[in-house]
């Protein structure tokens, strides 16, 4: 043979795909292979090069390379056939032998026809093809739980996951998934215990002796249903047994970011990047929360790091359109926008966008920014979007069913119940129930600076000026808040006492120089008292 189709093998197996794929192209051309070759060789020759292609990432021409050999199996002769349909052997080496005994593997084939199609965002036809695969391997069984849940199949999704769980205990993402798809920890825990064949049963105690496996299962179930304590409290014991997990400091502080404990999310998203500065998982996260922070040099450093270690994640151009808010409206929403092209289940680039709309007075397209959010999982964050969209427009009644759904989620979530007050506070014949939300909010969270503000907002709007700054002002003594001394200021300006506006205003910056409410208030305070 012109062409040693083990060279190929060998060129892959050091990663070098473009060598590979060139010589495959002198493989699949050689006059000698297109002349006198079998159906078989030929098969085998294309897979080479379909694998290679695959490697590249060019999965449109991996796909038909794929299906020129598929081609050519479909004209051997069954009887003189040497190619298994059953095989699961994954090593390339396999499909390489050139002896007239190797085996192509169909189902393996199928399978990367499949995820060149995942990759292409064409899920439709990755399932079309992995439907006639019978016998699936785990990878198979994982490709498939994704495909059916992008396509909304939650229940073929479950039903994959589990199986994967079966084949392998420790397929976090599996555990992931059924949590998001409200499958009980119980459920998920019992999947553990089944074998593939479903024949026997092994113990717990043999998969997962020290329980970390089950309390991780805990955590997770709890956070898709809400219950951000519990699953705290399960992530803090986790950290006891393995200090300085990467992917469970994240965890908690992506908790943490959406209960608005953002203080400890920053120090958390830290802990993180000093463990390890090049991961790139939920670090738009921590963008929006430095922006939040209004610490802009961090934020600047924060994406300059991201962009150096890879410019074509979308957690990095969510990063950039949260760096680029405050200089172009314009430019922020073409990279969050940007973001959900590379990967459209990509919860925070809807909200990116979602936000951006609401500051651009765009409220509809904002609305249908967070339901896309909220589709994929439903978080405090795209229900507050949601609703502050609604309001925007006048949907009173859908932002008041949204606020409830989320209060009912979240029975315990001080930020529910200020969601459900913010809906009252929108009409004058509500306010009365806006400032009973608000009061509970507080109850069932003291601390809770938003709550006081939108209590203080409220007490304004109704003239009753005295009771904002008495509640604005005890606040103030146990916590040193920029937005409390803007608020404040605020507050005394709207009642002409414009001294103690402007010294609220300076408390605000000196707290924080880059807030942009103290800048914008102080500087039309001076021009006022001038």
């Amino acid at each position: 043979m012109e062409v040693p189709k083990d060279q190929i093998a060998t060129l892959m197996e050091h990663g070098l795909y473009d060598s590979a794929e060139m010589l495959g192209c002198f493989l699949v051309s050689s006059s000698t292979v297109s002349a006198e070759a079998s159906p078989h060789l030929k098969a085998e020759n294309l897979i080479l090069l379909g694998d290679a292609l695959f490697h590249q990432r060019e999965y449109r021409r991996a796909i038909h390379t794929y299906k020129q050999a598929l081609h050519h199996y479909t004209r051997i002769p069954k009887q003189n056939s040497s190619i298994s349909r059953s095989s699961l052997s994954l090593s390339t080496r396999s499909s390489v032998n050139a002896s007239a005994n190797s085996a192509i593997n169909e189902n393996e084939v199928r399978f990367k026809i499949a995820s060149s199609h995942f990759a292409l965002n064409e899920t439709k036809a990755a399932i079309a093809e992995m439907e006639s695969v019978k016998t699936r391997s785990l990878e198979m069984n994982i490709l498939m739980a994704k495909l059916h849940r992008n396509s909304g199949y939650n229940r073929g999704a479950i039903a994959f996951y589990k199986e994967c769980l079966r084949q392998c205990p420790y397929v976090l993402e599996a555990v992931i998934g059924l949590a998001e798809l409200g499958v009980t920890a119980k459920d998920i825990i019992s999947a553990f215990t089944q074998t593939p064949s479903r024949s026997a049963k092994v113990s717990l105690d043999q998969i997962d002796p020290t329980r970390w496996l089950q309390r991780y299962v805990e955590a997770q179930c709890c956070v898709a249903s809400h219950a951000y304590k519990v699953a705290l409290e399960n992530f803090a014991e986790l950290l006891q047994r393995f200090p300085n997990n990467v992917h469970l400091l994240t965890e908690t502080a992506k908790i943490e970011a959406i209960i608005g404990k953002n203080e400890e999310a920053i120090m958390r998203f830290e802990k993180v990047r000093s463990i390890d500065p090049y991961t790139l998982t939920c670090m738009d996260e921590y963008a929006m929360l430095l922006q939040i922070k209004c610490d802009y040099s961090r934020l600047n450093k924060l994406v300059h790091d991201l962009l150096s270690v890879d410019h074509t994640r979308a957690e990095v151009f969510v990063a950039l359109s949260v760096l680029w808010e405050r200089k172009d409206a314009r430019t922020a929403l073409s990279y969050a926008e940007k973001s959900i092209r590379v990967d459209e289940r990509h919860i925070p680039g809807y909200i990116m966008k979602g936000n951006l709309l609401l500051l651009a007075k765009r409220p509809e397209a904002a609305a249908i920014a967070f339901r896309a959010a909220q589709n994929l999982r439903s978080d405090l964050r795209s229900d507050q979007g949601l609703v502050h969209s609604y309001l925007a427009f006048g949907k009173t009644k859908e932002a008041l069913y949204t606020a409830r759904e989320a209060m009912n989620a979240m029975p315990q979530s001080a930020k529910a119940l200020k969601l459900v007050g913010d809906v009252h506070a929108n009409t004058s014949s509500g306010r009365e129930k806006a400032k009973k939300f608000y009061e509970s909010a507080l109850r069932l969270e003291s601390g809770y600076l938003g709550a006081a503000i939108a209590l203080a907002e409220l007490h304004l709007m109704e003239g009753r000026n005295g009771d904002a700054v008495s509640l604005l002002e005890r606040y103030l003594k146990d916590w040193a808040d920029d937005s409390l001394h803007v608020k404040l200021a605020q507050v005394f300006a709207a009642t002409n006492m414009l001294q103690d506006a402007l010294s609220h205003y300076q408390d605000a910056l000196r707290i924080n120089p880059q807030n942009e409410a103290a800048k914008k208030g102080l500087d039309r305070l001076e021009k006022q008292m001038k």
